[in-house]
Order: structure tokens, then C-alpha cells, then sequence
């Protein structure tokens, strides 16, 4: 798979300072400062991870899709205009400002802009966050995922997947339409939701710590910034919510996402809804926010469970034994 993994992501918004207080005291990224018209988010080693520009359009986005070297990215450039895809070469002074080697710039069929970049800058410095959290999970798995509304999913899901190479996860068609794809372990770096528009809905920014996201959780509540309550998800068991960030999109915290086998994973569809329990999503028009009420009703009747994902050394086992859960785990 030449795409490796989501690299970065930037928006068009000319509410510099809310973003700064926001990206900083909520999600805790690092702010670094890129000017009177550029705010970048560090995540980890890497020297950008997010960036906000004042001189775009609010509104405008665009996504760095990470290669690994000059050759994957001729390779994909040369792929991309053998199916009809125009292609730029984009020049140094912008990749500069990416933070990377080089970049080639497309866009997708719904008009996103897209861009494939080897060599990305890593900081001196140790990343510093914004306020005490126990830090991101990046590295291959790269940023987190883009979420992304839609008119038609079928022509944009050809494109990733036939042109660029995404692998499907899984999808839903109820409470709303949603197909979920890899490029690398992590569950989805990308998912289109069809909505009747193309747009941006949001971001995941994934934390090492279940305490990171609640902490942040209580932060967003003060705020009245949040936008899909406390839940988990069926797909990826993502434990997360949603908050309005200062532009038209909103942010998922999220801990404890699932990784693929990458070889072997068969996409399947999901029946049982898009989460567990939680996730009121006030989004959602009222009849839509029933089915998806309904369904983690459901869910709880039928007893659906999923593992959660833990890293070595981020858990503790609990002490004593309980001969009825013994039992639970051998059936």
C-alpha cells in the first residue's frame, strides 16, 4: 500500500487565537507559532502535525497523505494521472512550509484537496503539550482519522480505494450511510459519511490515556463544546466524544482504538449500529437520533461486548478471582 498513513491536515480560519486556546487547553497539542497568519499543532517528535491558516478560506482543508520515499511518491504521482487525475509537483517553498522533503498535490472527486509528501521534519525538541496529558498515539499510525461528508459515497470510495489504495474496513447503513478505511493498522484513517454535501466532519485525535479523554471530556462540558456525548464505538472500540472545535467541524478524543491485521482483514457490514452505548449524536436529525438511540438499545439488550484495547504496560490486572466471570470467559 503506497499511502502509509494520514500525515497532517490543515484548515482555513481566520479565528487564530480561539483556535490557539482551544487546540492547547482541550485537546493539549503544542502550539507553535508560523507568523501573523499561521498557527501549527505539534503532536509528537514531528514539527507540525496540524495547522490552521488564516490566509485560506474558512472552510478550505487539505490532507497530507504520507509515502515513504521520492520513489513511492512518483509512483503514486504517475498512478494518479494514469487514471485522469491531475497532478502538481508542488514547489519547494511549499513543502518547506509543510515541514517536509516534497510534496505533490490532487484532489479527490468531491473536490478535497489532497497531498502526498515523503520526508517529514522531525523537532529537536521534545514535544511539550499544552497542558498535562500523558501524550498521542501517532507515530506509523499516523495522526488520527479525517472524517468527511458526502453527496454520493460510490465515486469518492472508488477513487480511495481503486486509485490510491485504500483497504475497506467495514460499514453502515443505518442510522446514516458510512464506509471506514485503512492504510495502515489503525483502524480507519478515513471515513466518508454520505450526507447529500461534501464537508468536514470531523477529526480523531487519539490519547494514551482513558483520563485524557475524560479530563478533556469535563473541559469541552464547561466549554459547551461538545457535540456527541461520551460513548464507544462498535467498529474501531474506540472509547471517545466529539467536540465542537472553532471552525465548522468538530474533534474526536478518543483512547483505546483497535488495530487491523492488514493481510487478512475481511470487511464486513455493521448491523449493531455505530456505537455500543454513548455517542448521542445531537447532530442527527430527530428520527435519525431514535434509530441510533435504538440501536444502543438494542445492543444492551443483546449483551454486546468488545475487548478493550490496552498497551502493554497501560493496565493493571486486578487482583482475587470470581468464579462466575471464570466461567463467563470459558464460554
Amino acid at each position: 500500500m503506497a499511502v502509509q498513513g494520514l500525515g497532517y491536515a490543515g484548515f482555513g480560519s481566520d479565528v487564530l487565537d480561539d483556535w490557539r486556546q482551544f487546540g492547547t487547553g482541550l485537546l493539549g497539542l503544542q502550539a507553535v507559532e508560523r507568523g501573523n497568519s499561521l498557527l501549527a499543532f505539534r503532536m509528537d517528535d514531528r514539527k507540525q502535525r496540524i495547522v490552521i491558516d488564516r490566509l485560506l478560506g474558512n472552510g478550505t482543508r487539505f490532507f497530507g497523505w504520507e509515502v515513504a520515499d521520492a520513489a513511492a511518491l512518483d509512483a503514486l504521482a504517475a498512478k494518479l494521472e494514469a487514471a485522469g487525475i491531475a497532478v502538481i509537483s508542488e514547489p519547494q517553498a511549499l513543502a518547506d512550509a509543510r515541514r517536509v522533503r516534497r510534496l505533490i498535490s490532487f484532489s479527490d472527486p468531491a473536490g478535497n484537496r489532497l497531498e502526498a509528501f515523503f520526508g517529514a521534519e522531525i523537532d529537536d525538541s521534545p514535544f511539550r503539550p499544552g497542558r498535562n496529558i500523558s501524550g498521542f498515539r501517532t507515530g506509523p499510525l499516523g495522526l488520527g482519522h479525517a472524517v468527511l461528508t458526502v453527496e454520493n459515497i460510490e465515486p469518492v470510495m472508488a477513487f480511495y480505494v481503486g486509485v490510491l489504495g485504500f483497504g475497506l474496513s467495514d460499514y453502515i447503513t443505518k442510522p446514516f450511510k458510512a464506509y471506514f478505511f485503512h492504510v495502515n493498522p489503525r483502524h480507519h484513517s478515513l471515513a466518508l459519511i454520505e450526507t447529500g454535501k461534501s464537508g468536514m466532519h470531523h477529526l480523531m485525535v487519539e490519547m494514551f490515556s482513558l483520563d485524557d479523554v475524560g479530563q478533556a471530556y469535563d473541559i469541552a462540558q464547561l466549554e459547551e463544546r461538545v457535540g456527541v456525548t461520551l460513548g464507544r464505538h462498535t467498529n474501531d472500540f474506540m472509547t471517545s466524544f466529539y467536540c465542537h472545535s472553532p471552525s465548522a467541524f468538530m474533534i474526536e478524543c478518543g483512547w483505546g482504538g483497535r488495530e487491523l491485521d492488514v493481510q487478512n482483514w475481511q470487511a464486513v457490514e455493521m448491523f449493531d449500529g455505530p456505537s455500543l452505548w454513548g455517542h448521542d449524536r445531537v447532530w442527527l436529525g430527530p428520527e435519525d437520533r431514535e434509530i441510533a438511540r435504538e440501536m444502543r438499545m438494542n445492543a444492551a439488550r443483546q449483551g454486546l461486548r468488545a475487548p478493550v484495547q490496552v498497551m502493554e504496560g497501560n493496565y493493571k490486572l486486578m487482583a482475587g478471582t470470581c468464579p462466575w466471570w471464570d466461567g463467563v470467559r470459558q464460554n
